[in-house]
């Protein structure tokens, strides 16, 4: 099964602590691994330390953060622990409040293209 298949079983979408997830996407290093996972998804600790200015615990602490806030998943596959990024908290903060600040902006694209539109038949 896949990883955010299985983390997002865990917290039902009603249940999203969005104030967490937040907190975690509040800081620039977690930001950073979130890129790390979405350029190659599945990384190791070690491969998530290579290249950082971060020691290997900084980075265990972050990722710990972001298990919390739902938004990395864990998979263990032999002595490995395998991290994936799970979108689905991300998408919900989308749709939940960014999407429904865009209507407000939308209707008004509509009504002035409606007005224009109506002062050229003219």
């Amino acid at each position: 099964m896949v990883a955010y298949k299985r983390a997002t079983k865990r917290l039902p979408v009603a249940d999203m602590d969005d104030d967490a997830v937040f907190r975690a996407l509040a800081d620039a290093s977690r930001r950073q691994l979130l890129d790390r996972l979405h350029q190659k998804n599945g990384q190791t600790l070690a491969d998530l330390c290579e290249g950082l200015a971060m020691t290997r615990q900084a980075v265990a602490k972050h990722l710990a953060i972001l298990e919390q806030a739902n938004l990395v998943a864990c998979k263990r596959q032999g002595r490995e622990k395998l991290h994936f990024i799970n979108p689905v908290p991300i998408n919900w903060i989308a749709e939940r409040w960014i999407q429904k600040f865009a209507r407000r902006q939308l209707a008004a694209l509509s009504a002035l293209k409606d007005t224009l539109e109506g002062e050229g038949r003219d």
